[in-house]
């Protein structure tokens, strides 16, 4: 059976669509969390994460006075010990979103006191 050009469109029609159909299906199932709900990121968050299920891909939103708190991307010793670590990234928009790699994710405000009074949480995404 010989195949005519038609044939080689059709197939490569049919792998474009199949790698968009891929590259959309793994986009649907992020979700985006409001950190803090309606409340948005302030003191007492520790247990914000609590019950929630979180997934690599998923996006936190940090809403926030940005004169008076920010979001720090701290390792585990950073979250514990309520102290930046050099070279932890630093978010001070006020509006920040912040998309989870997969693994522990630890964020604190560290402005001083706050990360003592709870404004810092620990989220695994799966």
């Amino acid at each position: 059976m010989v195949q005519g050009r038609g044939s080689a469109d059709l197939v490569m029609v049919t792998v474009a669509a199949l790698l968009c159909l891929m590259v959309l299906t793994g986009h649907v199932h992020a979700a985006t969390y409001m950190v803090g709900g309606s409340g948005g990121w302030t003191l007492n968050m520790d247990s914000w994460p609590k019950g929630k299920r979180f997934k690599a891909g998923d996006t936190l939103v940090f809403t926030y006075d940005p004169t008076i708190h920010n979001v720090v991307a701290v390792n585990r010793g950073g979250y514990s010990s309520c102290i930046t670590p050099a070279g932890a990234k630093v978010y001070k928009s006020g509006k920040d979103q912040i998309k989870l790699p997969k693994g522990q994710n630890f964020f604190i405000c560290n402005v001083a006191g706050h990360c003592e009074s709870g404004m810092k949480i620990a989220i695994n995404a799966a």
